[in-house]
């Protein structure tokens, strides 16, 4: 007798819908976000003529507190099919973290939700007072993340290889608790305040029960808009966009906040009836995403920011340097590529000869990563200046991989992936086989 197949819940379809859930979670626990999301979507509407082009959040952000809490969430958002990409160090720059992008990695999965959550691990190792760091270890220990019924099912998933509708339901409503702000501490007022010393962040991370989600990220296709129209209703808009300059062709990734507000908690031992503390971490902010670079091209931007910084040259006369034509910037190598066949019939010899012959086209693939300066900047502008210290202590991928528990992925190989994919396609519907999938 053959077995009958589960009914399983795809991966992209359990992270679409936990992405519905806590972009309505957050709305209900930050008003200013909702308000930024009314802006983004009547951008977006205005310029699709009517709807809101689709428009979902990109982004969301946490931070766990141990290794262990990094192995947890791994498991949990591998449920939802999303992977560990690209390594980012931001304690340099002041931050006490690094991290990883945990997203999806095909273009198929990417176009069905694009949701990927930036997760943080804290450096305990950077807290420069002995007593208060193996204390905040200690707070640490003793807490749990994920509910046992939630785990229950993660094992589940892992175990059968799926989830049944009705598991997937009760999954996603676990994985929402995870990083839902509960308003109490496990700390008291005291202990809270020795954190909030050595770091806003270690007190973020520490004295809360769980990785309360910090901020959200809805996409939009003219980001300086959304910026002008934060400010005109009175939102506390950063001072300026982060990122490349306004260009024809977007490159990498614009982003932009509201700062972070003060929310009310009571600490641990402290009487619910009394004025609460107000705790400063969560914000909400908004990205334009444009091509994904190649390595020369990551070269060649970061040559460009260096003008930008070094030698104090305006935004325009410092990237002046980089094409600003797709065309020019796939010709020089500069942009990862997308081939589509045009619907143009004839033989081509090579992806060279289909796309001057106008067979095929190339489109850009779009950035679905983080620059190490904008990820830890827009944390930064939402920190207090005495939080800014520099950190020279020494991070490791491999650190970081051992605590996720399997292999951050190259950023650069999936893109490549995706373009030498596209094109296979694109010359076997010309009927050139597989010939020539190179870059032209």
């Amino acid at each position: 007798m053959v077995s009958a197949v589960p009914d399983f819940v795809s991966p992209d379809q359990i992270r679409a819908r936990f992405a519905a859930g806590l972009s309505a979670l957050y709305r209900a626990e930050v008003p200013l976000y909702a308000a930024l999301r009314d802006i983004v979507a009547a951008v977006e509407a205005e310029m699709a003529g009517g709807s809101d082009g689709g428009a979902v959040e990109r982004h969301g952000a946490i931070r766990v507190g141990t290794p262990d809490e990094m192995r947890l969430v791994a498991r949990l958002f591998a449920v939802m099919g999303l992977h560990p990409v690209g390594y980012y160090d931001l304690a340099p720059v002041g931050v006490p973290v690094h991290s990883t992008a945990f997203r999806p990695i095909t273009a198929e999965a990417l176009a069905i939700n694009p949701l990927r959550v930036f997760t943080s691990l804290l450096r305990l190792d950077l807290v420069e007072d002995p007593a208060l760091r193996a204390e905040a270890a200690a707070i640490l220990a003793r807490r749990t993340i994920v509910a046992p019924a939630t785990l229950a099912l993660v094992e589940r998933a892992e175990t059968a290889g799926g989830l049944t509708p009705g598991e997937a339901e009760a999954f996603i409503a676990g994985a929402l608790d995870v990083f839902r702000w509960h308003g109490t501490a496990r700390v008291d007022a005291a202990t809270y305040q020795r954190l909030l010393g050595a770091h806003r962040l270690v007190a973020d991370v520490v004295a809360f029960g769980g990785p309360h989600i910090n901020h959200l990220t809805p996409h939009s296709r003219d980001i300086d808009r959304v910026q002008a129209e934060m400010a005109a209703r009175g939102l506390p808009a950063k001072a300026t966009i982060e990122g490349p300059p306004r260009r024809r062709v977007p490159i990498l990734l614009r982003q932009t906040s509201f700062s972070a507000v003060a929310e009310a908690f009571v600490p641990a031992g402290a009487d619910p009836a009394t004025a609460p503390l107000r705790h400063t971490a969560r914000f909400g902010e908004v990205e334009q995403r444009g091509a994904a670079l190649t390595p020369a091209g990551r070269a060649r931007y970061d040559a460009c920011l260096a003008a930008l910084r070094e030698e104090g040259a305006a935004p325009e006369a410092a990237f002046a340097a980089f094409p600003d034509d797709f065309a020019a910037l796939h010709a020089a190598g500069l942009a990862y590529a997308r081939y589509v066949p045009t619907g143009r019939a004839g033989p081509a010899a090579s992806l060279a000869e289909a796309l001057a012959r106008g067979l095929i086209t190339a489109e850009p693939i779009t950035y679905e990563d983080f620059l190490p300066v904008s990820a830890a900047g827009i944390f930064r502008s939402n920190l207090a200046e005495a939080d800014q210290a520099n950190a020279t202590a020494v991070s490791s991928q491999a650190e970081l991989e051992a605590a996720i528990g399997r292999p951050i992925l190259d950023p650069f190989a999936l893109y490549q992936a995706i373009a030498e994919a596209s094109a296979a396609a694109a010359l076997t519907a010309l009927g050139c086989g597989l010939a020539d999938t190179a870059r032209a």
